[in-house]
């Protein structure tokens, strides 16, 4: 089944060019546009997409505040961050508000498809020049890793390798079902809104080694 897209960016010319190439990879499916915030929950709300394509500086809604009601409404639905601004504050307040990834527009199409479908599987997406940025703290509070239980640990250990839920489910033997349910939990318990976030904090405090 292919993966569902919501294109959301003010700017017809980037929703054709993107719908084009997106379109060729036989395993996409450009289901609906959006120029700004409100029409992209609006249209998360009609077409269930698997991914939201989010620009960040947009009329009526920005990018930040649509990424973070999606999230909330339609925790189904992954919001990968596509844009051409990087500063502290929007890099930071995508992954607070739950964007699954953040990418620049000068990513290569290729790479851009490849992070779609890695989106769709729960994998974090991070350009390189994001990934440096996002260095410091992301947490207002500071969990401890026995906050979590040792299913939940192995679960947050796994993502934070990169691991998708799919590969988390095979690596545990268990139900792709009950990993997004652990991973719900555990975002609960960190106070972090996002695998991304919960990924990056266990990293930088040393819980597990990345890959």
């Amino acid at each position: 089944m292919a993966i569902r897209i919501l294109l959301v960016d003010d700017h017809a010319v980037v929703r054709q060019g993107l719908r084009m190439f997106l379109e060729l990879d036989p395993d996409l499916e450009v289901v609906a546009e959006a120029r700004n915030g409100e029409e992209a929950v609006a249209l998360v709300g009609e077409f269930r997409p698997d991914v939201v394509l989010m620009d960040v500086l947009m009329p009526k809604m920005d990018g930040l505040a649509a990424t973070q009601a999606i999230r909330q409404r339609f925790p189904d639905t992954e919001v990968l961050v596509l844009t051409s601004v990087l500063d502290d504050a929007s890099i930071s307040g995508a992954i607070r508000n739950g964007a699954i990834g953040y990418l620049l527009k000068d990513t290569q199409a290729e790479d851009l498809c490849r992070a779609i479908h890695q989106a769709a599987d729960g994998k974090v997406q991070l350009s390189p020049e994001v990934a440096t940025r996002l260095a410091e703290e992301l947490c207002e509070e500071h969990p401890r890793l026995d906050a979590l239980t040792a299913r939940e640990q192995e679960v947050l250990h796994l993502v934070a390798s990169g691991s998708s839920n799919k590969e988390i489910a095979q690596t545990l033997f268990i139900a792709e079902k009950t990993v997004k349910a652990h991973v719900s939990n555990l975002l609960a318990k960190m106070n972090v809104q996002s695998r991304t976030q919960a990924a990056l904090y266990a990293i930088q405090r040393g819980w597990f080694r990345s890959k």
